[in-house]
């Protein structure tokens, strides 16, 4: 019998550190090394009061992931949407869009997808809100979803 991948969320500071490296590992193995695309990753945002981190574990180890960041204006920003190359298919990135999702209570929320998974997110009620441009050399767009105004954070369309 396979384990089934566990939903966990945490804050920052209720990562602890063999959970943060490992995800941090995830990230760098993924947007780093496979995308060969050497950038910051690091950049401040993880320790942010507010910050999630939401990732499924499967036998200790992070296999998805993904961070929601708070936006000035009172949107989440959701950001480093990654899946482990061992456990990709078996649908991880949906149920972690839908974990952040439910999170965020209908909030409205932005995100930069790759170009190549805008239509992933439409999915999640996102639409691209401007030109695709390069980050770290790669394709991107920006995407919103509006706030929602009723149960189950539907957007308002």
């Amino acid at each position: 019998m396979r384990a089934e991948p566990i939903l966990r969320v945490a804050s920052f500071e209720e990562l602890d550190l063999d959970t943060l490296y490992r995800i941090l590992r995830l990230r760098v193995d993924v947007f780093i090394v496979e995308q060969e695309c050497p950038y910051a990753d690091l950049d401040g945002r993880d320790r942010e009061p507010g910050a999630l981190h939401v990732w499924f574990e499967k036998s200790g180890e992070p296999v998805a992931y993904l961070r929601v960041l708070e936006e000035p204006d009172g949107a989440a920003r959701i950001g480093r949407v990654v899946v482990a190359p061992g456990s990709r298919g078996n649908g991880l990135a949906s149920a972690l869009m839908r974990a952040a999702i439910d999170r965020l209570g209908g909030r409205a929320s932005r995100l930069h997808a790759q170009a190549y998974l805008a239509d992933f997110y439409t999915r999640y009620g996102y639409v691209v809100t401007g030109p695709e441009f390069l980050d770290d050399g790669i394709p991107h767009v920006p995407m919103a979803r509006p706030a929602a105004t009723g149960g189950r954070g539907e957007p308002n369309h």
